[in-house]
């Protein structure tokens, strides 16, 4: 359960935030992780959450933002049933509870302006 994403993307001025959702379904997302350069009151701000049956739950925000305009980048996404590990293009980490316990996800979809430069999943 190995999951690994290459996301780069070319923004402007208008380009607030962008998303990473993984989970069984748009309704069920295990985990969604939104960095938001100014978005939603928030500016510079990696927020983690997970939406079960239609509900967000408790957010989870991380002050390192590693992310620039207009600069490509890479994010490493790994779990287990416990946790999901995402490591950033500057080696940063993030933990985050894998609150659904699952090992396997079908669903995955971005969100946001961008252009994927590729995706490996083993």
């Amino acid at each position: 359960s190995d999951f690994k994403s290459t996301w780069s993307h070319i923004s402007h001025l208008l380009f607030c935030s962008f998303a990473i959702n993984i989970g069984h379904s748009a309704e069920d997302i295990a985990l969604h992780m939104n960095p938001r350069f100014d978005a939603h009151g928030d500016q510079r701000t990696i927020v983690c959450n997970s939406l079960q049956d239609g509900n967000w739950c408790e957010e989870h925000r991380e002050a390192s933002f590693p992310f620039n305009q207009n600069e490509e980048f890479q994010i490493k996404i790994t779990f287990t049933n416990e946790e999901f590990l995402m490591t950033l293009s500057d080696g940063s980490q993030i933990r985050f509870p894998n609150r659904q316990g699952a090992e396997k996800y079908k669903y995955m979809y971005f969100e946001g302006e961008g252009r994927i430069h590729g995706i490996e999943i083993k």
